[in-house]
């Protein structure tokens, strides 16, 4: 959902390297290779060179001639970056402790073509596969690519839910690296209390560790309106959901009815957010979903045929969503033509409901 905070905790008994530079990268000497496949365990590099893009079409709808939309990418990353900000114990720093600045957008391994067009979006960073879980991250580092390549992207189109706080307590963050600050008593406690007030806060141990830490005045995020399209697609590419209900009806002659459902869940704070992209579908309803969420939903078949569906062929989709999202507009075409109210475009239906979602993924 949209204020989840990072998707990776922070690390307190990682040990990354030996020695930190001054100017923050972990890394001695390092080779940006601009497609590499890295493994968790033991970090070999495999080189993918972007033309293989089509190969990995088992993984993901991409056209490897396709340009992502930069209000795509920032759509995107609303829904599935994260910015972190580790402090870990290293008594071989003066200060005695290694500050680590990471901006990563985690997927299943099946997106792996979509992950690599992100990266070569950015033109710089690493992806990394994880050896016992289908997953794979991309992951910038380099003090150097967050502060000329991340930062400006984001400041140029900002994001749009309340991940936009964490950006901008990120980038002070790394302002203060940049001028050697976290080489500093004073400056590491400054970036503690910046990452107090990150993502999840501090863990229980480095409150312990850092117990005068004040937390920084957390930025208010007040989106009033989408200006492109394709933010809401690059959103959907990784919050969206795209659904076929099949159910009991006393009241069809073949027993069943079908129900399309497209919905988009989110934290209660970014309930304005979901309000937003429902006026800009021109349809669909919020409902609170629990205590700390709420949900847009659009379920009614002409607002999801002339709204819904229209918009997402001109702004596309991108990764394995979009495979989901043409099943979807499979579906909606049978209903269209109303094979669904015969067995024969039922059986259709039924088969192509069990390949979506998490159909999809087994």
């Amino acid at each position: 959902m949209g204020y989840r905070g990072s998707k990776s905790k922070l690390i307190s008994n990682v040990n990354f390297v030996k020695e930190q530079r001054a100017d923050g990268n972990l890394y001695s000497s390092i080779k940006y290779i601009r497609c590499a496949l890295m493994g968790f365990e033991r970090n070999y590099q495999i080189k993918i060179p972007s033309k293989q893009l089509n190969k990995f079409s088992t993984f993901s709808i991409v056209n490897d001639n396709y340009k992502l939309n930069p209000y795509f990418v920032t759509g995107f990353c609303d829904g599935e970056s994260s910015f972190n900000v580790t402090v870990n114990n290293n008594n071989k720093l003066k200060t005695n402790w290694e500050v680590r600045a990471q901006f990563t957008i985690g997927l299943h391994s099946r997106d792996l073509a979509l992950l690599l067009q992100l990266q070569e979006f950015f033109g710089c960073g690493f992806i990394f596969k994880n050896k016992t879980q289908s997953k794979i991250s991309y992951q910038v580092q380099s003090i150097k690519y967050l502060t000329n390549k991340i930062i400006p992207h984001f400041d140029k189109y900002p994001l749009l839910t309340q991940k936009a706080a964490d950006f901008l307590l990120f980038k002070n963050v790394i302002k203060l690296m940049n001028n050697q600050a976290h080489l500093t008593a004073e400056g590491l406690q400054q970036i503690i209390n910046l990452r107090a007030s990150m993502n999840l806060g501090l863990s229980d141990l480095q409150k312990s560790e850092f117990p005068n830490f004040h937390l920084a005045v957390r930025p208010v995020i007040n989106t009033t309106n989408i200006k492109d399209a394709n933010w809401i697609a690059g959103f959907t590419s990784g919050e969206g959901c795209f659904f076929v209900d099949i159910y009991n009806s006393k009241t069809s002659k073949i027993g069943f009815k079908v129900k399309l459902t497209f919905s988009v869940t989110q934290h209660s704070r970014d309930k304005n957010l979901l309000e937003l992209i429902a006026k800009y579908f021109n349809c669909g309803v919020v409902y609170t979903k629990s205590e700390n969420a709420f949900v847009l939903k659009i379920q009614k078949f002409e607002d999801l045929t002339k709204n819904l569906i229209p918009l997402f062929a001109i702004n596309k989709i991108q990764g394995i969503k979009q495979l989901d999202y043409l099943d979807f507009c499979q579906v909606a075409k049978l209903m269209n033509a109303k094979n669904h109210l015969t067995i024969e475009g039922l059986d259709k239906i039924r088969k192509i409901k069990s390949g979506m979602n998490r159909g999809r993924e087994n």
